[in-house]
């Protein structure tokens, strides 16, 4: 299983919930809505869920082995990381430029 693409679809700045993100496994299966949630200690990800007639939320769909939940939360991080880390450089050029032009 190889993760084909990563899209970071919404960032949030309040609250623990930081983004929503869907991910594209090897070119052929979209999974939408997974979050990417501030813990305690870290950041996780929540895969994506629905209430049932109990009030549970339920996963609609998730990993079975550790070892994919590690890959698929590793690769999500990764690229919420390199995410923020392009938005600060765009947002530091935008002010060097306003900057140079005042």
């Amino acid at each position: 299983m190889e993760i084909t693409d990563i899209k970071i679809r919404k960032i949030i700045t309040e609250g623990r919930l930081r983004a929503v993100v869907s991910i594209t496994i090897d070119h052929m299966l979209a999974v939408h809505d997974i979050k990417i949630v501030q813990g305690d200690e870290r950041l996780f990800i929540a895969m994506p869920s629905r209430k049932d007639e109990n009030g549970v939320f339920r996963d609609i769909v998730h990993p079975i082995l550790p070892e994919a939940r590690n890959m698929i939360e590793d690769s999500i991080l990764d690229a919420y990381q390199k995410h923020l880390a392009l938005a600060e450089i765009e947002a530091q050029q935008a002010a060097a430029a306003a900057d140079t032009e005042a």
